[in-house]
């Protein structure tokens, strides 16, 4: 049977660990070819290379792309489009969360910039260059494919809710990611350009693990999360997937929050969760 993106490209961001490599595998088991892209080489060839294993009837390739530069976004997306000939799927999903980052008082202008030069600026930039492939995308409808596409902006519960435990910096680059994706989605949404935010609640990714670097941390949110447990980057990867598909043909400006029930939590429950998370399909 097809696969849900079945011959159709997908650029993803942040494709070295975490979400990124989660989604690029779980793309590529649907059909998709993928571009790999991070600042981290070795992590998004990584990727690659599982890619190429386990599904050898898709293409991927890895590209070193530091999106705090909009030179390396944009040659990343006409690497793509002279690849194979077209843009499907934009994920904008690199971010950072720097430890430096904290309240008001505390927060350099410094940390300020830089997570507002990747989150926001990078964000920006990889819609930009997307919307101009994906207006040039040829239709072939023997194989479903079609002018535009689909942009996701991963973005974060944190763009929702207010917490005690600062990052400011974090926290307003997120939400500024909600507000523009909301935007172009309305600026677009008759050229077939669909744009989405992705919101996550916490994961048992590095990004957040290394912020997390203590118990107290990670106990201070523990007790907020409904299901017990911190979400997984798998649990991300097959919303982008629902998102990047034609199952959300009709989405298009939405919040997709995918958070364990934590931005509708008052009081959580007590006790251990009886079912397991779910296994990465990176590591399986």
């Amino acid at each position: 049977m097809p696969g849900r993106l079945q011959d159709r490209v997908a650029l993803i961001t942040g494709a070295g660990s975490g979400i990124g490599l989660e989604s690029s595998v779980l793309f590529a088991q649907e059909g998709a070819h993928i571009v790999l892209c991070d600042i981290n080489a070795d992590g998004a060839k990584k990727g690659a290379e599982i890619i190429a294993k386990r599904y050898p009837n898709v293409t991927a390739i890895a590209i070193k792309c530091d999106v705090s530069k909009e030179q390396d976004i944009q040659d990343a997306v006409a690497t793509t489009v002279e690849k194979f000939g077209r843009l499907d799927i934009m994920f904008n999903n690199a971010g950072i969360m720097h430890p430096e980052d904290d309240n008001a008082l505390n927060t350099e202008e410094r940390i300020w910039d830089l997570t507002m030069q990747i989150n926001l600026k990078g964000v920006w930039w990889g819609c930009k260059y997307a919307i101009l492939a994906m207006r040039q995308n040829p239709t072939d409808a023997s194989k479903g494919l079609h002018t535009g596409g689909s942009i996701i902006n991963t973005a974060s519960f944190v763009a929702l809710m207010g917490a005690a435990t600062p990052q400011l910096a974090y926290t307003a680059s997120k939400g500024a990611v909600l507000a523009m994706t909301r935007e172009l989605a309305m600026v677009h949404a008759r050229e077939g350009i669909r744009l989405n935010s992705l919101c996550p609640g916490p994961l048992k990714t590095p990004l957040l693990m290394d912020f997390l670097n203590t118990e107290e941390k990670r106990q201070r949110r523990m007790v907020h999360l409904p299901m017990g447990r911190f979400g997984e980057a798998i649990e991300q990867a097959r919303a982008a997937l629902f998102l990047a598909s034609d199952d959300s043909s009709y989405m298009t400006g939405t919040d997709f929050t995918v958070d364990g029930g934590i931005s509708s939590a008052y009081v959580t429950a007590t006790g251990e969760p009886i079912l397991p998370p779910p296994v990465s399909l990176v590591n399986s």
